[in-house]
């Protein structure tokens, strides 16, 4: 099912359509770079214009696909187009070889064409061996370089290329193209299971024929049951149900399903995966709303994500992305992969044991929840805002409470150090004039509202607890006073 013309290929039409009018005005560059992901058409496409160039009859910058030209580099009875796998044939000897033989002119073609697939695996040697014939090339031959990694290919190779990026393949095209594939062979694909396969191939569409070859080998009834069955990764109610355990912060309902996944050999990598995937799109929903163009979800269950989305903070969110990336980095190092997910399940149920700070604005986020379902239960007197804001003391009467209250401290230690009932050594023990006096030196902080708006950018839920808070200095002691007591307590009982 490879592409056999440039209109067949799918998603690369910027490419396709380059190539052709290229082919057709006869203005081709003698090398080219094509760069892209695996499985989107890279090589296709290079043996596609290695037809092309060279066919006797070309429709529109296609090759016809009738020709004896055509019909040669087909079956391989043509040996005028060079397909070299630098993988394996990477050294300098190797280049060296293709440099002798380029300079014979081809024997059926117009052009001899060289095909270096994976050309980022040249070693150094090999390149400057190639370089040497880029900088001259006889004009008979055309070089078309694949590769995955670009970055790694030399500046110098670079520059005596025409560099064509592909794309990852779009999943409507890819389901399109999958239908297609099925019908011919007498299959009934769903379009879920369709869509679920050109999700799970990640924009590779050899990927996406392999799981469907995979999936025809079991059925020829393909659904989405049938596709999670036939290629063992977790069926899509799986990351809901683990998302809402970790919403309700339920851990023992999380272990229950990983142990059921794992004794039904579920591959766990592949489910840390999916679940980075699944609060990618929370992430994405929370932040930004309608995010179809991002989404590579499965159009049944966007709503469902949609509705799962309002029982996150986005704080929350992104702490279960942290984690969830640091595990599927340790995972695939681990032979107790089971563990390492149950371990970040563990830490995602239950903030309280992680002390980093997500986890800690996590706990303060359920606290301001728990806070809003007791006022809004009603067993305390409901306030309004309005009324609120008269009830608050003023900032003097408060200043003055404040240094009220430092006074009683000083007092305190003045007598923590001295025996039972004895009396005070005034030599050793500061006069309690002196004591007034520091106390009154108080000094507010006059920044405060600028630390709290800056409070608020970095740390939004901690600005809550500390709102209509003022503060003040006494030497190198900063003094806070909120008036927020129920934020107080509930952050003392946690």
């Amino acid at each position: 099912w490879r592409p056999a013309t440039f209109d067949d290929v799918i998603s690369q039409s910027h490419i396709t359509t380059t190539l052709k009018n290229q082919i057709s005005q006869n203005k081709t560059a003698h090398a080219y770079l094509f760069t892209g992901s695996r499985g989107t058409g890279k090589t296709t496409c290079a043996k596609i214009f290695a037809k092309a160039i060279n066919c006797t009859n070309p429709q529109n910058g296609n090759p016809c696909l009738e020709c004896r030209v055509c019909e040669g580099l087909e079956n391989g009875s043509i040996t005028d187009v060079v397909e070299i796998d630098a993988a394996s044939n990477n050294g300098v000897d190797d280049i060296r070889e293709l440099r002798e033989r380029a300079h014979f002119t081809p024997a059926f073609c117009s052009y001899r064409v060289y095909i270096i697939d994976e050309v980022h695996m040249l070693t150094t040697q090999a390149f400057n061996a190639l370089l040497k014939i880029m900088e001259e090339p006889p004009p008979h031959v055309k070089f078309v370089l694949a590769t995955t990694e670009a970055h790694k290919v030399p500046v110098t190779i670079l520059s005596r290329c025409q560099r064509f990026d592909f794309k990852r393949i779009k999943v409507e095209d890819s389901v399109e193209r999958l239908l297609q594939i099925a019908n011919a062979e007498g299959a009934q694909l769903e379009h879920g299971a369709a869509e679920l396969i050109a999700r799970l191939s990640d924009g590779a569409m050899r990927d996406a024929i392999s799981l469907l070859d995979q999936t025809m080998s079991v059925t020829n009834d393909i659904t989405v049951d049938a596709v999670t069955q036939s290629v063992g990764i977790a069926g899509r109610e799986y990351l809901f149900s683990l998302a809402d355990c970790i919403q309700r912060q339920d851990s023992a309902a999380a272990m229950e399903i990983i142990d059921e996944l794992y004794q039904g050999s579920k591959d766990l990598q592949r489910l840390c995966e999916e679940l980075i995937e699944h609060f990618r799109s929370l992430m994405l929903i929370k932040s930004i709303g309608n995010v179809d163009e991002f989404l590579e979800s499965l159009s049944y269950e966007k709503e469902e994500i949609e509705n799962q989305a309002q029982g996150f903070s986005m704080g929350g969110i992104l702490r279960c992305l942290s984690l969830l990336q640091q595990c599927n980095d340790r995972i695939a190092h681990s032979s107790g992969k089971r563990i390492e997910l149950e371990m970040c399940l563990i830490k995602l149920c239950t903030p309280e044991v992680d002390d980093n700070q997500d986890a800690l604005l996590s706990r303060i986020e359920k606290l301001e929840s728990q806070l809003r379902e007791f006022v809004g239960g009603g067993s305390p007197p409901s306030i309004r805002s309005d009324e609120m804001q008269v009830a608050l003391p003023k900032k003097e009467e408060r200043q003055a409470e404040a240094v009220q209250s430092i006074k009683q401290e000083k007092e305190q230690e003045r007598h923590k150090d001295s025996p039972p009932k004895q009396k005070i050594d005034e030599k050793n023990s500061p006069p309690k004039q002196e004591i007034d006096e520091q106390a009154e030196q108080l000094s507010p902080v006059r920044e405060w509202p600028q630390i709290m708006a800056e409070l608020g950018k970095r740390a939004p839920h901690l600005k809550g607890v500390l709102e209509d808070s003022i503060a003040f200095t006494h030497g190198e002691v900063i003094y806070v006073d909120s008036p927020n007591a129920m934020f107080g307590m509930l952050i003392k009982k946690d």
